[in-house]
């Protein structure tokens, strides 16, 4: 009798384990505190401004709020000479600024890329402005600029100028004090990031460049700027708009005086709003900088091509 022979079937193969989903959400859930802290301190105060720029609000005047519309809008553009003169200004001082400071700092971090004795000392000096707030920086120039024991006293012993003169007082200089106390404390944020970007360039590129006869100049415009385009479009970019909204230098300065010479669109909503409690106004005001801004970096970013290749 023909006996079948047992064949043996294989083994089946070990199934897999399905992956736990755990570990493809713990970075969610990781960052999901952080996430949720800044959507209550960023999203919340600018969807209430959103808000309230549709509003008639004005706590001391309760029986005059409620719904505007486009009313606040309408008033700035029309019957707001103030917003005009404040948003001019408020261009002038950032052109003038960012400028300056940009100019300055490049040419503070070539200085200190260079190689000589006490470079770190001299690196410190130079970033040691930055490290001081707003509030301390305009009480340091207050001082500096004080009729009776500032700069000007000393420049009149020496025969330069008469007694007693403010500078922070006459509408002819008080602008370029306040600028180049600014000056004193922006121009170090440049200084940083170009000098943290002029680090990585290589040092072959000059090299073969002085082996090819090329000037300093002409290293320093075919190898030096285009290695620093994206550094200086960023830095100008976020230093436009932090000299945009300045307001702690110039309320400490000048308080926006003298006759307004020197309100910025910021500083003039926040008197707007701390000032003559108006805060549905006041919020219309920043939802006119919010656009302006944000159309003005687009823009920006979208001429100086960001982050693209240098031909």
């Amino acid at each position: 009798m023909a006996q079948a022979a047992a064949v043996a079937e294989p083994p089946a193969p070990p199934r897999r384990r399905r992956a736990s989903a755990t570990p493809r959400r713990l970075p969610y859930l990781l960052i999901a505190p952080a996430a949720l802290l800044m959507l209550g301190f960023i999203a919340y105060p600018v969807v209430s401004v959103f808000y309230y720029s549709l509003q008639n609000y004005n706590p001391t005047k309760p029986w005059r709020n409620g719904y505007a519309g486009l009313d606040n809008f309408v008033h700035a553009f029309t019957d707001d000479p103030q917003f005009w003169d404040t948003l001019t200004f408020s261009a002038k001082w950032v052109v003038v600024e960012v400028g300056l400071q940009l100019l300055c700092g490049l040419a503070l971090a070539l200085i200190v890329n260079q190689t000589f004795v006490g470079r770190g000392l001299g690196r410190a000096l130079v970033f040691s402005p930055w490290a001081v707030s707003g509030v301390l920086t305009s009480a340091i120039w207050v001082l500096l600029y004080n009729s009776q024991t500032g700069i000007t006293r000393y420049l009149a012993d020496l025969g330069i100028g008469e007694y007693g003169t403010s500078w922070l007082s006459d509408t002819s200089t008080v602008f370029p004090a306040a600028v180049v106390a600014d000056l004193w404390r922006g121009v170090p944020f440049f200084a940083i990031l170009i000098l943290a970007d002029l680090q990585s360039v290589s040092k072959d590129l000059y090299e073969a460049a002085e082996v090819d006869g090329a000037s300093r100049l002409k290293q320093f415009w075919h190898i030096t700027l285009p290695h620093l385009k994206d550094a200086i479009v960023l830095s100008t970019l976020l230093r436009a708009v932090w000299e945009f909204n300045n307001v702690d230098l110039l309320y400490t300065l000048t308080g926006g005086g003298p006759a307004g010479e020197t309100t910025t669109l910021p500083l003039y909503i926040a008197n707007t709003s701390v000032d003559a409690h108006n805060f549905g106004y006041a919020s219309a005001l920043t939802t006119v900088a919010f656009v302006i801004l944000l159309f003005c970096s687009v823009v920006y970013l979208r001429l100086s091509k960001f982050g693209g290749e240098n031909k």
